[in-house]
């Protein structure tokens, strides 16, 4: 009665229900997370005074107080990325330390790890299922590599690495948020504004209306900065947004100095570096690949550089016909790079007769949506619906389904937020809400965010969306047809629990394919006005861009790749210049297009600054 009581006065203690996001106050964040973890610790000193282990008594109670803990954090934690507010931001960086402590705790509590290793080698463990094998022997390396091994002050200063460096991740993402947002160009006209198609003015003019201003108002809010920079005839309106997209959280450029995240970059990496070697590494990216599929660093490298070597002169081919290109339009002099998008638009729509303008009718977001359930229908046998029962939404554009077999039991359950605004953390991805669990002879049915970064409604008329846009969300819901659609009853191996990161991908790669197949396109690429399918004619000029300047497409990732597992070779940086220098390196070797000196794409890269992918990108 006492713990129903106490849910009641704070929700984020009600672990019955689904998060009730309208209801999270600021306020309330951290005394719930303290006495979740106060809990947490009482439990799990019971745990660790047991004579014996086994399945029941140990990994099972275990995963239940990290699902309790979970229950509560990934609300906030996801609030946090959509829909940022002051008093949430200072509560959300505030709990950083305590659930740093916390899981280092778990992850070096001598006695937890005997019980884990004493069921491995018991003569039960035989007898136990695949999932819950899989999960012992992954606790154990967990341990491992949460220091469980370290002695004295080892142990307290990998304690100390773990809280300082959740704290700099969280300061890089804000710092990245913060200057994205504090960017906006104001137009009374459209003079500067030749050569957007009318989606894009409508889009502009709608931005400009949320700050009751008359003309247009111009964002680096990614569907904006696209538009802009792939179709304004206007140079140096194209510079002035790819300069102060391309600067962002820096010293350079536009942006606050108070934003620069050059400092966090340099703590981060060296503090891995630290830790890796505490652990016994060379360096972190010998760290990092302990969970991945791939064997080595050097494995890693050999991949990447043949991988470049075999796109390179593809590449070369496409940068001198985008070259010769813009010359036979007229320009003079060699092309920048917030020049290439436009004449990339230009020579794809001149080669193959096709602009995503043409596109975008057939793409609207009801009509997507509607064919993506159909598709993962025909696939898993399942239907998608709006829940049952209504869900508490951090924004009025959210909805809430559920999925269901054939049985009418319900898989799974998501929330799906589409569409870019301000206050929302740009990308986009899926994060888990609840994980499939079972207990007491019952399944907790797994819920998903998943979360897009899309072009919004425009006035009266739907979403409509470019191709790019519907293969990321077909890309997203991939992962979270992974985490729903599991059938492990063991949370820590459930969905994509438990998976190589190296390997996760492949579900979401999976579902884009469908977006380039006729059979599936015929289920929602309909006109959003006259409802016509789309045209035979477009769907050829459509797949034959496919592979429209992909070996430069190839070479950009490549040198992302290179770039984040060399930083994290390096174990003994002492300026962030030595950031940009090896980032310079990489360029010399594999970039065919020369890049701006101002350039500090690093700043932004929050993939492995921030979002889970050092050495591992």
């Amino acid at each position: 009665m006492r713990a129903r009581a106490q849910a009641l006065e704070n929700s984020h203690l009600d672990f019955e229900q689904l998060p009730a996001f309208s209801k999270i106050e600021p306020r309330q964040i951290r005394p719930a997370i303290e006495s979740i973890i106060a809990q947490n610790r009482q439990a799990i000193d019971d745990l660790a005074r047991q004579q014996e282990f086994c399945w029941d008594s140990l990994p099972k109670p275990l995963s239940l107080l990290e699902d309790r803990l979970n229950k509560a954090w990934s609300p906030v934690r996801h609030l946090n990325s959509v829909k940022f507010e002051d008093a949430l931001r200072v509560a959300y960086n505030d709990c950083l330390p305590l659930l740093s402590e916390y899981s280092t705790e778990v992850s070096q509590n001598r006695k937890l790890f005997q019980g884990y290793c004493a069921i491995a080698k018991s003569d039960t463990f035989a007898d136990l299922a695949p999932a819950q094998k899989k999960a012992i022997e992954d606790s154990i390396r967990h341990f491992r590599l949460g220091g469980v091994n370290l002695e004295g002050e080892q142990r307290g200063r990998y304690q100390q690495l773990q809280k300082d460096l959740s704290e700099l991740e969280s300061s890089f993402e804000n710092n990245l948020l913060d200057a994205t947002q504090s960017w906006q160009k104001l137009l009374d006209d459209d003079n500067q504004l030749q050569g957007l198609p009318e989606y894009a003015l409508d889009m502009l003019q709608q931005l400009a209306e949320k700050k009751n201003h008359p003309g247009y108002r111009l964002t680096l809010d990614m569907p904006c900065y696209l538009a802009v920079i792939t179709h304004a005839d206007n140079r140096e309106l194209r510079r002035e947004i790819y300069e102060a997209y391309s600067t962002r959280a820096s010293d350079q450029g536009f942006t606050d100095k108070k934003w620069d995240n050059a400092p966090n970059m340099l703590n981060i990496v060296t503090k891995r570096q630290e830790k890796a070697r505490l652990l016994g590494f060379s360096n972190y990216a010998e760290y990092s690949l302990e969970t991945k599929m791939a064997q080595s660093v050097d494995q890693v490298l050999e991949f990447l550089h043949d991988l470049a070597q075999r796109s390179r002169e593809a590449a070369i081919s496409e940068v001198q016909e985008r070259q010769v290109f813009a010359e036979s339009q007229g320009f003079d002099g060699e092309l920048e790079a917030w020049d290439t998008a436009y004449y990339n638009e230009k020579l794809k729509q001149h080669r193959y007769q096709i602009s995503e303008s043409d596109l975008k009718p057939y793409f609207s977001d009801h009509q997507v949506i509607d064919g993506l359930f159909k598709i993962v229908k025909i696939l898993y046998r399942v239907d998608i619906k709006l829940a049952d029962e209504p869900a508490d939404v951090w924004d009025p554009a959210v909805r809430f389904y559920q999925i269901i077999d054939a049985s009418g039991e319900t898989l799974g359950r998501f929330y799906l937020d589409l569409y870019a605004r301000e206050n929302k953390r740009g990308g986009a991805w899926m994060d888990e809400c609840i994980n499939r669990h079972r207990i007491d002879g019952n399944t907790q049915t797994p819920v998903a965010y998943l979360t897009c970064n899309l072009t919004p409604p425009l006035g009266n008329d739907p979403a409509l969306f470019t191709h790019d846009e519907v293969i990321t969300l077909f890309h997203e819901f991939g992962h979270g047809l992974h985490h729903m659609l599991t059938k492990i009853d063991v949370p820590d191996v459930a969905g994509i629990n438990g998976v190589e990161w190296d390997a996760v991908e492949l579900p979401s790669q999976f579902m884009e394919n469908f977006c380039w197949q006729k059979e599936a396109l015929n289920l929602f690429a309909r006109h959003y006005q006259s409802g016509e399918k789309l045209p035979d004619v477009l769907f050829e000029k459509m797949t034959s861009a496919k592979t429209f300047q992909s070996a430069l497409q190839m070479l950009r990732q490549i040198e992302f790749a290179l770039f984040d597992i060399r930083l994290h070779q390096q174990a003994d940086l002492t300026s962030a210049a030595q950031i940009q220098e090896i980032l310079d390196q990489v360029r010399d070797e594999i970039a065919v297009v020369k890049t701006p000196a101002n350039n500090r794409f690093q700043n932004g890269f929050a993939h492995i600054f921030a979002g889970g992918y050092a050495a591992g990108y």
